[in-house]
C-alpha cells in the first residue's frame, strides 16, 4: 500500500494503462503534443512490434489483477508471481533508482573512477572503465538498476552500441540480497563464502570470453546518432590520472550538478521506466512463466546438458538439467525447483549458475528489451545458453572442492 491508501499492484495498473493506451494513440493520430516532445516521443513512438508487446502487458495485467480468464496466466506461479511480487518490488526500486542514477552520472563520480578503471577495463574486456560503476550499481542494488544506468550511458553517448550490449548483458549482476534469497531457497546460507566465490569466478570468465564470441561480438562499434561524450580513456599529457579524473569529474558537475537537474533527470527516469518498462515485463515475464509451467520445453532445452553434467559426476543429473534452461523465464524458479533435490552439491550448483546466467525475462531481460540497448530477444537467448555452457564447469569444479 502507499500511504495506505492505494495498493501498489493498483499503481501499476494505472502506468501500464496509460503507457499502452497512449503508445497506440501515438500509433493511429500522433498529437503534437507528444510529437514535438524530444522526452515523451522517445518513450511512446516505438514500433509496432513493442506496441503489440504494450498491448500484451495490459491484457495480461488485467487477467491477472482480476482474476480473470486461464488460471495458468493468473495464478500465483505466473501472473500472480510478475504482477504482485516482482513487478511491485521494481516499481519502488525504479522509484528509488530513479534519483540514485543522476547521483551516480550527474556529479562527477563515473569520470573520477572511469579514469582510474579504465586501466584495466580496456584491455580485459574492451570496456571503459565507467562500466564497472555498472556493475557496482547491480552488486549493491538490482540488475535492473545496472541495465538503466547502461542505457542511460549509451543514449547520452557515453557508450557504443556494442559497449552497451555487452555492459547490459554481462556487467548487470545479481545482487548481492538477491544471491542471499537463492541461498534460502535452497537452504545452504551457511555456504555463502564458497557460494559468492564461485559465483564470482564463473561470472568473470563469462565476462572475458561472452563478448568476444556472437552475437555480442557483432555488434556495431558505433555511438547513438552518432554523438560521442568524453569518457577519461586518454589522459592528456602532462597530467595524472588524478588530475585527469577531477578535471573531468568537475566539468560534468558544474554543467549538470545541481538539485534541481538531479529532481527533474530523476523524475524522467522513473517515468521512463515506468512507462517503458512495467508492460514489457508483465507481457515477457508472464508468457515466459506461463510456458515453463504448461510446457515440457524447458525440460526439452536442458537435456543437451545431461552428458556434460554426467560427465562431471554431477550427482541427481536429470533433476539438475530441468532447472538450467528455466531461469531464461525466472532466476528464482531453479532454486525452488531444487527444494526437492537430495543433494547438497546438486542444490549448490543449481543455486550459483541461476545467478550467472544473468538473462531472465522475468526483470532484466523484458528491461533490457524495454530500453535503447541494441539486443533483442535471439541475442538474449544465445547469450544466456552461451553464459550456461561457460560458467556451469567452473560452478561444478568449485562444487567438488566444497562437497
Amino acid at each position: 500500500m502507499i500511504n495506505g491508501m492505494i495498493p501498489v499492484s493498483l499503481l501499476v495498473l494505472i502506468f501500464i494503462t496509460i503507457s499502452t493506451i497512449t503508445t497506440v494513440l501515438f500509433k493511429l493520430s500522433r498529437p503534437k503534443a507528444i510529437d514535438k516532445n524530444d522526452y515523451w516521443k522517445k518513450i511512446f513512438d516505438v514500433s509496432w512490434f513493442w506496441t503489440s508487446a504494450r498491448i500484451l502487458g495490459m491484457i495480461i495485467a488485467y487477467m491477472v489483477y482480476f482474476n480473470l480468464g486461464p488460471e495458468i496466466v493468473w495464478s500465483d506461479y505466473t501472473g500472480g508471481l510478475i504482477l504482485f511480487d516482482l513487478i511491485c518490488g521494481l516499481f519502488t526500486i525504479f522509484l528509488i533508482a530513479g534519483f540514485i542514477l543522476p547521483l551516480l552520472t550527474d556529479f562527477g563520480l563515473l569520470e573520477y573512477i572511469g579514469v582510474y578503471l579504465t586501466a584495466f577495463m580496456r584491455p580485459l574486456f574492451g570496456l571503459p572503465g565507467r562500466s564497472a560503476i555498472d556493475c557496482i550499481a547491480s552488486w549493491v542494488g538490482d540488475g535492473t538498476i545496472g541495465v538503466a544506468l547502461t542505457n542511460k550511458q549509451y543514449t547520452e553517448g557515453y557508450y557504443t552500441a556494442k559497449e552497451a550490449a555487452v555492459i547490459g548483458t554481462t556487467f548487470s549482476a545479481v545482487s548481492i540480497t538477491f544471491c542471499l534469497v537463492v541461498l534460502e531457497n535452497i537452504g545452504m546460507l551457511d555456504y555463502f563464502g564458497q557460494y559468492y566465490l564461485a559465483v564470482t569466478v564463473s561470472g568473470i570468465a563469462a565476462a572475458l570470453i561472452v563478448p568476444r564470441i556472437p552475437p555480442l561480438s557483432l555488434k556495431k562499434d558505433e555511438y547513438l546518432h552518432g554523438v560521442k561524450k568524453e569518457t577519461g580513456d586518454v589522459i592528456p599529457e602532462g597530467m595524472s590520472r588524478n588530475q585527469w579524473g577531477l578535471t573531468l569529474a568537475m566539468e560534468k558537475a558544474s554543467n549538470s550538478g545541481n538539485v534541481g537537474n538531479l529532481l527533474k533527470n530523476g523524475a524522467k527516469t522513473v517515468l521512463d521506466l515506468w512507462l517503458g518498462v512495467l508492460p514489457i515485463i508483465m507481457a515477457f515475464g508472464t508468457l515466459a512463466l506461463v510456458i515453463s509451467e504448461s510446457t515440457p520445453l524447458f525440460q526439452w532445452l536442458g537435456m543437451p546438458f545431461m552428458p556434460l553434467l554426467n560427465a562431471l559426476n554431477i550427482p541427481e543429473a536429470a533433476a539438475a538439467s530441468h532447472t538450467l534452461v528455466v531461469g531464461f523465464a525466472d532466476m528464482v524458479v531453479p532454486s525452488l525447483m531444487a527444494q526437492t533435490i537430495t543433494s547438497p552439491m546438486t542444490k549448490f550448483i543449481i543455486g550459483a549458475v541461476s545467478v550467472t546466467q544473468l538473462i531472465y525475462m522475468s526483470e532484466t531481460g523484458a528491461v533490457i528489451l524495454g530500453s535503447d540497448i541494441p539486443v533483442d530477444l535471439k541475442d538474449l537467448f544465445i547469450i544466456f545458453i552461451e553464459r550456461t555452457i561457460i560458467t556451469l564447469p567452473i560452478v561444478c569444479i568449485f562444487a567438488h572442492i566444497f562437497f
